[in-house]
């Protein structure tokens, strides 16, 4: 478009009127616009338009929006929040009869998984014994049912007796004996 020209005249300078004035709007208008197109490109890329992408309708195959399965979605959660190593280890406590057999989890209990070590009470101090000879067909049956690295030691403990010792530190001594006189 020459310079010297108003916007309401003509190539030759005439006026215009009418149909003529708006095609010649709309002709300016499209040349500014593709001028400020021109201009906006990406760096080091003259003339590139930077779109933005839409996002397009889904059709009927299977969308990340669509419902999903409880379980699908809790594996999700957990493998984001870095949760499977703890709920492979509720795995061995709820699979505890089928991991080590019916006859063993009859007279055994586990008891705490803390950094890959489980912690089994025996119901007697020869089941115990048992266990101790045992461990490594127990620690292979974990590892073959839950995962491998999940319980890589076994502590197995005799029966339970009671116990004054509350919690992990204690003071030695006496204790309460000499109130049951």
């Amino acid at each position: 478009m020459p310079e010297d020209k108003a916007p309401g005249q003509g190539i030759d300078g005439s006026d215009l009127a009418g149909p003529d004035l708006a095609r010649a709007a709309l002709q300016s208008a499209r040349e500014q616009s593709a001028a400020k197109r021109k201009a906006m490109g990406r760096p080091g890329k003259p003339g590139k338009l930077r779109t933005r992408r839409r996002r397009g309708w889904t059709g009927a195959g299977p969308d990340d929006r669509d419902p999903q399965p409880l379980g699908r979605l809790a594996a999700r959660i957990a493998a984001e929040h870095g949760w499977t190593e703890h709920l492979s280890g509720g795995q061995v406590f709820a699979k505890w009869d089928s991991l080590v057999g019916g006859e063993i989890a009859e007279h055994t209990k586990p008891l705490q998984l803390k950094d890959c070590e489980l912690t089994v009470q025996a119901q007697s101090t020869a089941w115990a014994t048992q266990l101790r000879l045992l461990q490594r067909q127990i620690l292979k049956r974990i590892s073959d049912g839950v995962g491998p690295g999940v319980v890589k030691r076994i502590k197995v403990q005799g029966p339970a007796a009671p116990s004054w010792r509350h919690g992990p530190r204690h003071i030695s001594g006496r204790g309460p004996r000499d109130t049951y006189g």
